[in-house]
């Protein structure tokens, strides 16, 4: 398919956006790379270990309440230790039948525990967590094996991908956000990066992944600029996670309602390159089945399928944010507080704000990045998000297969008599 001269011209200015972008991407890594000593966060837990252990059984004995100092009864937990320098010991260790937050023990259960050198023997041990190591791993790897046998080599390339926003996640923005870096510059390098090497990686470089990543990028932009102002004007301060508060004591240069926005941004990147790929792969497609389409009926019915995929998007992310605040929304109003007194609680309000920005953003992109592919002039056949070159072995399989077929009904009509047929030529390449 030959472009045409504005498309050509779109095109170019496309590559000169990405040029730029990537190298602002660059320089914003090698800026903000995290230098130095970060806060040492183990202030808090001096003279404290942790080590794994098994539970050999349980009994239940009277105690002393600890935050009461009333008498009340505990399980009586006795372990094997089975990581550590203790390794092989037995101990024990008491959890309160009123403490909500421990379960109830049993022969068996593979414990993390809290060790503190300090304390008298019969209080060294503390119960922290379960031990989910082993059906997270089960669950990790039944994701891969499932991606891998859905998506095959494209698949492969997802969870490359993956792989790499995790590392840019754990080596760059963690370790640059504890170490006092703008947190909203780092939000924006890092989703950058993220979505350069999450899409070149996973639907490979071509026109229609660049515009795919062009509207990504817009519309976290704009996500990012509403997200500021919602926070501002909310008063949104991010300190009402109990995890911040310890930060606040152990990184005391941390900005609460900076690293607030940045998981905004963050969290929003996910979502955002499924409808950008989706909506650049409708243009290609239409394109592909009508090259004669006009841009301005092209447009109108790309944007058709964008507001199918759009709405069960949307659906699909508030779901996600109330399911994950549902059981607090239930704490709130077991408490006899009304709906707007619930909703009015920061730790609440954060989550409406992360789930409206988040769904505004994602209505947003649909326009840009349909706008974007429908001036490029991606086309299905060629330069589409899915591989050009696939598109191509396919049509040419597909024409040698004809050719094929076109030989054979000639040859049977010659062994069978019938005489000559009639010429037809079998189809021409495009």
């Amino acid at each position: 398919m030959v472009r045409r001269p504005d498309a050509s011209r779109s095109v170019g200015i496309l590559r000169v956006l990405v040029g730029v972008i990537a190298a602002a991407t660059v320089a914003g890594l090698v800026v903000l790379w995290p230098k130095g000593d970060a806060p040492d966060l183990s202030a808090t837990t001096e003279g404290i270990g942790f080590v794994d252990a098994t539970v050999t059984g349980v009994d239940i004995v009277p105690c002393t309440d600890p935050s009461e100092g009333l008498p009340t009864e505990c399980q009586s937990v006795a372990v094997d230790i089975t990581s550590g320098s203790r390794r092989g010991e037995a101990a024990s260790f008491l959890s309160s039948l009123v403490d909500f937050s421990a379960p109830d023990f049993a022969r068996g259960d593979r414990v993390v525990l809290a060790e503190n050198e300090l304390a008298p023997p019969e209080f060294r041990f503390s119960f922290v967590e379960l031990q989910r190591e082993v059906p997270l791993l089960l669950l990790g790897v039944a994701f891969v094996v499932v991606v891998v046998a859905f998506g095959r080599w494209k698949g492969v390339r997802a969870l490359a991908g993956l792989a790499a926003s995790l590392a840019l996640i754990v080596g760059f923005l963690l370790p640059s956000l504890l170490r006092d870096n703008n947190p909203i510059a780092v939000a924006l390098v890092t989703v950058s990066a993220v979505a350069f090497a999450a899409l070149y990686l996973t639907h490979g470089v071509s026109i229609a992944t660049t515009v795919a990543l062009l509207g990504t990028l817009a519309a976290i932009a704009l996500t990012t600029f509403l997200a500021w102002i919602v926070t501002t004007a909310a008063n949104l301060t991010g300190i009402s996670d109990q995890s911040f508060q310890v930060l606040r004591v152990t990184a005391e240069a941390v900005e609460p309602q900076g690293i607030l926005l940045a998981g905004i941004v963050v969290g929003v990147l996910g979502v955002l390159d499924d409808v950008t790929v989706t909506q650049v792969s409708a243009v290609g497609e239409l394109r592909r089945a009508n090259p004669s389409l006009p841009r301005a009926a092209l447009y109108r019915s790309a944007i058709r399928i964008g507001r199918d995929h759009v709405a069960s998007a949307v659906n699909t992310l508030v779901l996600a944010y109330v399911g994950a605040s549902l059981a607090l929304m239930l704490f709130f109003l077991q408490e006899g507080r009304s709906i707007s007194q619930v909703v009015s609680r920061e730790i609440v309000a954060i989550e409406i704000v992360r789930m409206l920005v988040g769904s505004i953003g994602l209505i947003l992109s649909v326009p840009l990045t349909t706008a974007l592919a429908v001036a490029t002039g991606v086309a299905g056949g060629g330069g589409h998000v899915h591989g050009g070159r696939r598109r191509q072995r396919e049509a040419d399989d597909e024409r040698a297969r004809e050719r094929a077929r076109h030989d054979r009904r000639r040859a049977r009509r010659r062994a069978t008599g019938e005489g000559a047929e009639p010429r037809v030529d079998p189809p021409k390449e495009a």
